[in-house]
């Protein structure tokens, strides 16, 4: 069993996993139960913005802002489609949404989808 600390929409979650058929290499890391998991801070890049990357693989189904819109944190600016379902990617911070994704695109995961400057 693999314990996890998650964040969805700003409320963390303690999940345990457990693996299923793993190989002998398979080692359990064990986790400090009594730390919280630190929320990942938006990583500013030199002036240009906030960078908002892809959580996971995935098609761009829809921006929902213009390009150059100001957005405040958390507003959803886009949806990605992974696996058939629909993921709102949000805003980290308040500021003007540069995208670097068209609607349509296929991108990996941690692609740059747009910047928040």
């Amino acid at each position: 069993m693999r314990n996890f600390i998650i964040t969805v929409n700003g409320k963390q979650y303690d999940v345990g996993v457990e693996e299923v058929g793993g190989t002998a290499a398979s080692k359990a890391v064990p986790l400090a139960a009594s730390a919280p998991a630190p929320s990942p801070a938006p990583s500013p890049t030199g002036g240009k913005g906030t960078k908002v990357l892809s959580p996971f693989p995935g098609m761009i189904k829809n921006l929902l802002v213009e390009n150059g819109a100001s957005v405040k944190k958390d507003q959803p600016i886009l949806v990605l489609e992974a696996m058939k379902m629909d993921n709102d990617i949000t805003s980290p911070c308040d500021g003007v949404v540069t995208f670097n994704v068209q609607k349509g695109a296929n991108v990996e995961s941690d692609a740059l989808l747009a910047l928040i400057g």
